[in-house]
């Protein structure tokens, strides 16, 4: 759902595109401590979809980092139903947030212990505008009609002014919403127009001021949408016609069974559990080391991947970047089965919101999270996304080590070989490695490292070195 590259490039009218719109370590060293995360503020323009997914039943949350006078807020979001006023709600930023960090790819560090003590690590704890007036409206409805463009519904959630629209023909649709205010882009129309041929609708949400001034809220809050339907999808190609370059989209998938992967592109694990050097600890490396990896690595899936970030159950992780959602939290979202005491949910609606305890340390609650991450645009992606829930609950995080070395004598043989062997071939490694996941120059690194280049090529061990490495970059 790329909400935010067209809000910024549109501005008046803010399509969300989406919906509209490596070598492993020692298993012992897995409870480390996380000291970094990757969340999505490392990315500009980047858009956050949550999508509910359990048996028909569907619940999508969609946030942007909107940054533009709220006047000039639009979206236009194709849906596969005339929605209900009881179907729609507006939720809190601060619980997709909160998601965002739980599930973030993350930075944990470690630190050697004394050889001569015999021991392997030593973890170190860290601590609308306004309503038209009714002559306005009927005229606006009168309009519709002429170019075949049904008014299917219209209520105001919280800030939002919304309508439902149908259509007879794509023409007549993007004639109407130019006519009230709405700037499509060149291109848009046969794009609108194979939404129709599928009997979608479209579900269209401005801004009204007035509603807005009594939120005290000084972000626009995330819009959620429920349904039933067969399909588990979310419509990308509307937010590409006028885009001027890749999209950031992330989705956050909640099911009950297991993780969610995409059937019609690649589903790619980020390259994890990697240890790296020290100094990607320092002040904003980390965010661009990450910047710099998945740039390098969506270039060698030549730009069709959706990268998988994270998946996890949501009753713990290790090491936890934030701690885990409370039921409460999760019940917002619309994972309706958790916490509710067997309460009901309205046929096609939104999950009852109420107070929930969070459960005992370690109680299931059958709630899965998949963190997905596409980079796409027009030409590589020029399919909507479409999703399957598989039973795999295999734990998979984006998590990145550094390990910082023991310094001290060597009065024993074991600290010797630490220090005169063990030690350097670590850090040459670690030095391959980030260049091997970044694409950056391994020298630069080496300097970084205080490690000094790589020897003259013309030695065997240094033929040898390059030839490992290319095959890495392979």
């Amino acid at each position: 759902m790329k909400l935010t590259s067209l809000y910024r490039r549109v501005r008046q009218w803010a399509l969300p595109g989406v919906l509209l719109a490596l070598l492993p370590v020692q298993a012992s060293a897995f409870c480390g401590f996380y000291v970094a995360k990757a969340d999505t503020g490392l990315f500009n323009e980047s858009s956050q979809v949550v999508y509910v997914r359990d048996g028909n039943r569907n619940v999508v949350t969609m946030a942007s980092d909107f940054q533009g006078a709220v006047k000039d807020f639009a979206m236009v979001v194709p849906v596969p139903t005339v929605l209900q006023r009881e179907q729609i709600h507006v939720t809190n930023n601060a619980i997709i947030q909160h998601l965002d960090a739980y599930s973030a790819p993350r930075l944990v560090e470690y630190f050697d212990s004394d050889p001569c003590a015999q021991l392997r690590y030593r973890a170190m704890a860290a601590p609308r505008p306004a309503p038209a007036p009714m002559a306005e409206a009927t005229v606006a409805r009168e309009r519709a009609k002429s170019l075949g463009v049904t008014i299917e519904a219209e209520y105001t959630v919280g800030e939002y002014d919304i309508l439902l629209l149908s259509a007879k023909q794509s023409g007549g649709l993007v004639t109407w919403l130019k006519e009230q205010g709405y700037k499509l882009p060149p291109g848009a129309e046969p794009v609108v127009g194979s939404y129709l041929k599928q009997q979608m609708k479209f579900f269209v949400a401005r801004v009204n001021l007035k509603e807005y001034g009594k939120t005290g809220f000084t972000k626009l809050r995330p819009i959620q949408i429920a349904y039933d339907h067969d399909r588990f999808m979310l419509p990308i190609r509307l937010g590409t016609v006028n885009a001027k370059g890749q999209q950031e989209l992330f989705v956050y998938a909640l099911t009950r069974n297991g993780r969610v992967e995409t059937t019609n592109y690649r589903t790619v694990k980020l390259p994890s559990d990697v240890e790296i050097p020290t100094f990607v600890k320092d002040k904003d490396e980390f965010a661009r080391f990450y910047r710099d990896m998945f740039r390098y690595q969506v270039r060698r899936e030549n730009n069709k991947a959706v990268f998988l970030e994270y998946a996890w159950n949501m009753n713990w992780c290790d090491p936890c970047a934030a701690d885990p959602l409370s039921d409460q939290e999760l019940r917002e979202l619309g994972v309706f089965w958790v916490g509710g005491g067997g309460q009901p949910v309205p046929q096609g609606g939104v999950a009852p919101r109420r107070m929930m305890p969070v459960p005992p340390p370690g109680q299931a609650r059958d709630v899965y999270i998949t963190r997905l991450h596409v980079r796409y645009d027009r030409h590589h992606f020029p399919e909507d996304l479409a999703f399957q829930t598989t039973g795999n609950q295999e734990n998979f995080q984006g998590r990145y080590i550094i390990r910082h070395p023991w310094k001290g004598e060597a009065t024993c043989e074991a600290a010797q070989r630490y220090l005169q062997s063990t030690l350097p071939d670590r850090q040459n490694n670690e030095a391959k490695r980030l260049a091997n996941l970044t694409g950056r120059d391994v020298n630069q690194i080496r300097q970084r490292m205080g490690l000094g280049a790589v020897p003259v090529q013309g030695s065997n061990d240094n033929n040898a070195w390059w030839s490992e490495l290319w095959q890495e970059k392979k």
